[in-house]
């Protein structure tokens, strides 16, 4: 366990020292996770290390134990052979080997609980870094939004300040003032020059926006049946203006000018003569 105590003690050390000579958290907690990357890999070098002693004493141990046996089977070997000398020799040479097997099982068993503990160890440390990883992207991200925070109130004081808002409106005014004044020139420059050759044409195009209302009266009357159906008639002698000719020429100018009069009507006059239709039409079919 002393390997974790100093690589501990090495790790908050180096900490504590980039905490003091920190300027930018981001960059340092990046410089942290590394050393203790760096940290983990020295470790796990060190458990390796740890885990190829263990093995070798297993190795040593299985090889006394194997050198035991053998010195057994050959002093049962020498003692079938009525060779009690040569048993003797076995047996003391089989009595050493097991006495190294037995200081080696121990030594063995002490060393694979120490390298288990190492082991445990090394996944707590991966463990710790990998939650340190992740908690140094949540403090980065809580940094930067501390920062944004920053940011936004640093502007927002500035604008508190109520001349800026004062050179905003300043500046509207001076726009919509410019505005004015160019409309103001441009209606003096047309009123100056009177009327032209464009303004006729917009007053001609104005006017003969009437010019089929007769047409459209006419189409309306016959569809609904007002108008008497066209028949052949014998053709007649232009008389004289007081016939029924001038009669009916002298109604047509009358509709002509009551169609113009009625175009000259205002809105409101005009609703009132329609609601003086139905009440008209209204007392009509009373009747």
């Amino acid at each position: 366990m002393g390997i974790f105590s100093k690589l501990g003690t090495l790790i908050k050390s180096n900490i504590n020292d980039l905490i003091n000579r920190a300027e930018d958290p981001e960059k340092m907690l990046n410089q942290i996770i590394l050393d203790m990357r760096d940290q983990l890999a020295t470790a796990k070098r060190e458990v390796a290390g740890a885990i190829a002693d263990e093995r070798k004493l297993r190795a040593q141990l299985d090889a006394e134990t194997k050198q035991t046996r053998g010195w057994e089977k050959r002093a049962v070997m020498a003692v079938q052979q009525g060779r009690d000398d040569l048993a003797k020799q076995a047996l003391v040479r089989q009595q050493e080997h097991n006495e190294r097997a037995t200081s080696l099982d121990q030594a063995w068993r002490a060393q694979a609980a120490e390298t288990e503990k190492l082991k445990g160890s090394l996944r707590q440390l991966n463990d710790k870094i990998e939650e340190a990883r992740r908690k140094r992207n949540l403090l980065i991200a809580k940094q930067k939004r501390a920062q944004a925070q920053r940011r936004i109130h640093e502007t927002m004081s500035g604008l508190s300040d109520d001349s800026a808002f004062d050179a905003f409106n300043r500046m509207a005014d001076k726009i919509e003032d410019e505005e004015r004044q160019t409309l103001a020139e441009a209606e003096v420059t047309e009123a100056i020059a009177g009327d032209t050759v464009e303004s006729e044409f917009l007053r001609l195009e104005a006017g003969t926006s009437d010019d089929g209302l007769d047409d459209r009266l006419l189409a309306l009357k016959s569809e609904m049946g007002l108008l008497p159906a066209a028949a052949k008639e014998e053709p007649r002698q232009l008389g004289s203006g007081g016939g029924e000719g001038s009669d009916e020429s002298e109604s047509a100018e009358a509709q002509g000018e009551e169609g113009q009069d009625d175009a000259k009507l205002g809105e409101a006059r005009l609703l009132e003569e329609f609601r003086k239709l139905e009440d008209t039409g209204g007392s009509g079919a009373r009747q």
